[in-house]
């Protein structure tokens, strides 16, 4: 039987919808959340991933503020900029859109960000309450992950669960998360030595390899729960993931599209984590 399809596109449509009712609430108690979203330069990619997450916002009446910024300013310029809306208590979320001009520095920008509006769950003192399992910003796109595990009931606690892929976007987090559910973790990357070997244990296996149809039917476990998290344009300009669909969901009880899978999720959770700072919950408080 194949697989049944995780639809994230379904499941963020949900969740929007409950966002939109506590937005509701939250704005008859003189609170407007807002997100303002920094990007730098030109990038096409950039631009249309902005755009769909300013969509997100007016679905869910967030308040959403695009600051747009030459390629050119220096980095200095942008730290003041972020600095700022540190300091502007109307602002709950900071997110900088990612990649940045080679003169900046990734890492510095990310930083600047005060942890209590890193919406997207990257600043280091985030990161590391997310490695201790306390209450936090998680990164989104790993939040999103588990959030559609939990949606079908996969059991997570005491599966193997492998990912392919070490980033500190998705990859890294992605398997705290997990390990924090009691899940048993095995990462996989580019120098992993007979892939398959662990792959073919794995009761959830998550690809971000970052390479269209690197996983096929030869990597899984029958009944696997299997996550893509790639997004790689074909020439004929339809975007596909890292796992080959058509094949592996007839070997795999539980599968995500790509699109409409793990990119909806990914920007539903951003907005959860801006209503979250809105409300003003201090994550060591829970």
């Amino acid at each position: 039987m194949p697989a049944e399809i995780i639809s994230g596109k379904d499941l963020a449509a949900e969740l929007k919808g409950q966002m939109k009712a506590e937005v509701s609430k939250l704005n008859d108690n003189g609170i407007s959340p807002q997100l303002t979203v920094i990007l730098v330069g030109n990038n096409p990619a950039s631009k249309s991933y902005v755009k769909g997450k300013k969509k997100a916002c007016n679905e869910t009446g967030i308040d959403s503020e695009v600051i747009e910024l030459s390629s050119s300013i220096t980095e200095n310029e942008l730290l003041q900029k972020i600095e700022a809306l540190n300091q502007n208590d109307s602002v709950h979320g900071i997110l900088v859109q990612l990649p940045l001009p080679e003169h900046i520095r990734e890492q510095k920008v990310i930083d600047a960000i005060s942890p209590d509006k890193d919406v997207d769950g990257f600043h280091p003192v985030n990161i590391g309450r997310m490695m201790t399992g306390t209450d936090t910003f998680l990164p989104c796109t790993p939040y999103g992950i588990i959030t559609m595990l939990k949606s079908k009931n996969i059991p997570l606690k005491g599966k193997h669960a492998v990912i392919i892929g070490r980033s500190n976007i998705v990859g890294k987090p992605v398997g705290q998360l997990l390990l924090n559910e009691d899940a048993t973790v095995t990462y996989c990357h580019s120098k992993t030595e007979n892939l398959k070997k662990y792959t073919q244990q794995a009761d959830i296996l998550i690809a971000a390899a970052g390479k269209a149809h690197f996983v096929n039917e030869g990597h899984i476990k029958e009944g696997a729960a299997v996550i893509d998290v790639g997004i790689n344009r074909m020439e004929n300009g339809k975007l596909t993931g890292d796992v080959d669909f058509e094949k592996v969901k007839e070997k795999a009880s539980y599968i995500t599209p790509v699109p409409g899978g793990v990119g909806p999720m990914t920007i539903a959770m951003l907005l959860k984590n801006t209503i979250k700072s809105a409300k003003g919950l201090d994550p060591l408080e829970g």
